[in-house]
């Protein structure tokens, strides 16, 4: 299985022909040709350049500085296609910002994109996005009432989850848009999410965390939101039982919006 999963995520990467018969090692550097008899030497090299430093710093406390330092939507995203702090950067195709409403009273927060998130540039596009899309409008919602974000905005390789590292590292630019966006309350889609918006509720599991309001404590906001979290939609989609209680959840959200 491991060899063929390694197989799947070459093909998503384009690799769709081998161009040697053996994989070869390039840690070590081949030895250099044998110069021909009465050969010149060659000319000289022209010195490398000094490599540029990078566009951003690349650690946690730089990355809470850059979501700070950004006064606007326009400004964080900016910031956050010029950080190289984060290795998923390097293997995605390219950072999957937000969709939906500037000035949502209602932010989604999703896990990490998917291949077709990937490709599209936005959250929930695939399967999962389009049963998120038959949720929200069975409360009367869609994307232009709502903000849709993941937590980790990098698809991870072969769709894994994010690594806690991972998370930590990409969780002040989750804060800034969220804080800069300054809604009534949020929604956390699975696990990930769940314990990204609520670290006080330690190890709790997504089944006990599900159909009831808590608090989130959101950097640059005077006061913690209410979140609710539910179900991913993927968990939904390969255990159908569990829809049951996803529609409850969402029927906990549409009281909840109606009041807010």
């Amino acid at each position: 299985m491991e060899l063929l999963e390694a197989l799947r995520l070459q093909w998503e990467w384009g690799a769709d022909e081998a161009l040697l018969d053996a994989p070869q090692d390039r840690r070590h550097a081949a030895p250099p040709p044998p110069a021909p008899e009465n050969a010149s030497p060659p000319p000289a090299r022209r010195a490398a350049p000094a490599p540029r430093a990078a566009a951003m710093p690349a650690g946690p406390a730089e990355a809470r500085a850059a979501a700070a330092a950004c006064q606007s939507l326009e400004e964080l995203e900016t910031a956050m296609r010029n950080f190289t702090g984060c290795a998923l950067r390097d293997t995605a195709t390219q950072l999957v910002f937000a969709d939906g409403a500037a000035d949502a009273r209602l932010i989604i927060v999703g896990e990490a994109p998917g291949g077709e998130e990937d490709r599209a540039g936005k959250p929930f596009v695939g399967p999962a996005g389009q049963l998120l899309d038959k949720m929200l409008g069975s409360i009367g919602l869609d994307r232009t009432k709502v903000r849709i974000i993941n937590t980790v905005p990098w698809r991870p390789p072969g769709n894994r989850n994010p690594t806690e590292a991972e998370i930590t590292l990409c969780l002040p630019f989750l804060h800034r848009q969220i804080a800069l966006i300054a809604p009534r309350g949020l929604m956390a889609l699975g696990a990930v999410a769940a314990k990204a918006l609520l670290p006080a509720e330690g190890a709790t599991g997504i089944r006990r965390l599900r159909g009831s309001w808590r608090e989130a404590e959101i950097d640059g906001l005077p006061a913690p939101l209410p979140c609710l979290a539910t179900y991913h939609p993927a968990y939904l989609l390969r255990t159908p039982l569990a829809k049951a209680e996803a529609w409850r959840d969402m029927l906990t959200l549409k009281a909840w919006l109606e009041t807010a």
